[in-house]
């Protein structure tokens, strides 16, 4: 049985019904939700050679072969393949109890839905605040048993934005592998960064080099591309061989959507500055917003367009409400991602709209005081 997201059911539609929008964590910029076949920012740029389809072109930016792509209806549906596949990896009749699917927490609630709708019993480990929500491979190793088959964390870590060292990422895999499971990093946030690493694809790290390690990702976050729906896998080639039986039952990307990520792909050298410069100057925004408050706390990482913020005196429910029934304002309760004290602002519109939305924000936290 399947159990409801709630985040998900909660903010469908939200960020386009909205004036002021502070939920939003794809970089859409000025681009509103896709309405035509074709984003805007895509329209007029040419096709790449059939040679170079989209599983080329990821192979190539994670430097794999093609065998350890697999391509999926976003990664969402990654995810969901990801976790499925390493669930068949082991007997439940040989098992004393389900398998383990150990998932951070404060996490990001389908990743923690989805293994219980398959049928995983999904355990914790923690990422706490007092510790800046860093990963520490010794909270993994201490919270997994002998009937682990995956161990799920997110690099940004969403919700909170922290960026963990690949070192730590390292570490985690191998406290998995001791256990005979896998680590699967989500990193649809990895290339938020305002200063990009020339090797890692879209100028972020990645764990796609990293024994035991199974990694998703899209183009809906840093591209800002939702509408094509298009995401990925990428592990060992015996993990993506058994992940494609798993995906037959599920649908299969659309081709137009394929054709125009691989065409975002083959001009990422003219929009990749783009979508960095907005990410530059809407992490500046709210790291300077956050700053400033006295009645807020909260930190925003390095790079990040997004972060946990608590009022001195309301919770995350209190704020969220009076933000979208009082100043027609979106920010995110904080109880989604396992926070009920605070809220998620995100900054993904455009630097106009997001400077104009903190300043209704400071509007609404001025008239509490």
């Amino acid at each position: 049985m399947f159990p409801t997201i709630e985040y998900l059911e909660w903010i469908a539609g939200k960020p386009d019904a909205v004036a002021h929008d502070l939920g939003s964590s794809d970089l859409r910029g000025t681009f509103q939700r896709q309405r035509g076949p074709v984003p805007g920012r895509l329209a007029g740029l040419e096709d790449p050679p059939p040679e170079r389809d989209l599983p080329t072109q990821l192979a190539q930016l994670y430097d794999v072969d093609e065998d350890n792509v697999l391509v999926t209806a976003g990664a969402t549906t990654a995810n969901l393949v990801a976790v499925a596949t390493a669930l068949q990896t082991v007997d439940p009749d040989e098992l004393a109890s389900r398998p383990q699917v150990l998932v951070e927490k404060p996490g990001y609630e389908p990743l923690r839905a989805t293994p219980r709708g398959l049928g995983g019993r999904v355990d914790r480990f923690l990422r706490p605040p007092e510790d800046d929500y860093q990963l520490e491979p010794d909270r993994v190793e201490a919270a997994l048993t002998e009937d682990a088959v995956l161990v799920v964390t997110t690099n940004r870590h969403n919700p909170s934005g922290r960026l963990a060292p690949l070192e730590s990422v390292a570490m985690a895999a191998r406290a998995a592998n001791e256990y005979g499971a896998r680590l699967l990093v989500d990193e649809v946030y990895a290339p938020y960064v305002t200063d990009p690493e020339a090797d890692g694809p879209f100028g972020g790290p990645t764990a796609a080099d990293i024994e035991n390690t199974v990694v998703t990702s899209s183009m809906t976050k840093f591209m800002g591309l939702g509408g094509l729906r298009v995401g990925w896998l990428v592990a060992d080639a015996d993990f993506v061989e058994r992940a494609r039986s798993v995906a037959w039952h599920l649908p299969v990307l659309a081709e137009p959507s394929a054709a125009l990520a691989a065409r975002a792909l083959e001009h990422r050298d003219e929009l990749l500055p783009v979508q960095r410069e907005l990410l530059r100057e809407n992490h500046a925004l709210l790291a300077s917003f956050v700053d400033e408050r006295e009645d807020l706390s909260g930190s925003v990482p390095d790079g990040s367009t997004f972060c946990f913020v608590e009022h001195e005196s309301f919770d995350g429910d209190e704020l969220a409400t009076l933000a979208w029934e009082e100043y027609d304002l979106l920010v995110v309760p904080g109880r989604f991602f396992e926070r009920p004290e605070a809220v998620r602002l995100s900054l993904g519109r455009s630097s106009d709209h997001c400077e104009a939305a903190l300043d209704v924000f400071a509007e609404l936290l001025d008239s509490l005081s």
